[in-house]
């Protein structure tokens, strides 16, 4: 299937928050059955090269059609760390919809282990301490590309602080598909 279809789908349920328009949910379903199966996205949405929002799902719970509206509206309208989206910035916006694998369990014995399992730019990382849980998608290795500042940001990010690792938590690794638009800006 043609990921401009995924980015078509996320920016039309960003667009039916402003025009009062509704996905064509049916149309989609029948044309690309393969929206209909369950499945993990994210959607990132960036304004002048800058991150606006972005929101998704580590776990499939739903039709990948259902959790690409639903995370499309959450980044625009529901990022804690951004106000809504206003309709002035949609016109400028640009679209990544990231599609997840299911996570895998990582063993490891410390951290020098667990730095030669994980692949930089290649694996999304999903952290968990208890009630504390955190997770970087596999683009964040091009901002933080050294291991220990990638993971650092990531416990902080976790609220667990910038130590992670000396607390051994739980590891786990997935792999996106990712599909963008071209830029507004």
């Amino acid at each position: 299937m043609n990921g401009s279809v995924y980015i078509q789908i996320a920016r039309n349920a960003i667009q039916e928050q402003y025009d009062g328009i509704t996905i064509a949910k049916d149309f989609y379903l029948s044309k690309y059955p393969e929206l209909t199966q369950k499945r993990a996205c994210f959607v990132t949405l960036t304004l002048n090269k800058r991150l606006r929002g972005c929101i998704g799902s580590i776990i499939a719970h739903q039709s990948l059609l259902e959790d690409l509206i639903s995370n499309a509206r959450s980044a625009a309208f529901q990022d804690p760390r951004f106000p809504p989206l206003t309709k002035e910035e949609f016109s400028h916006l640009s679209i990544e919809v990231s599609l997840l694998t299911n996570p895998e369990p990582v063993e490891y014995s410390d951290r020098v282990d667990l730095e030669r399992i994980i692949r930089p730019y290649v694996d999304g990382v999903i952290l968990r301490l208890g009630k504390y849980q955190a997770t970087f998608l596999p683009q964040v290795w091009e901002e933080l590309s050294d291991f220990d500042s990638f993971f650092s940001h990531l416990g902080m990010k976790a609220g667990i602080g910038n130590d992670p690792l000396s607390y051994h938590p739980e590891i786990y690794t997935y792999q996106v598909q990712k599909y963008e638009e071209q830029s507004h800006d």
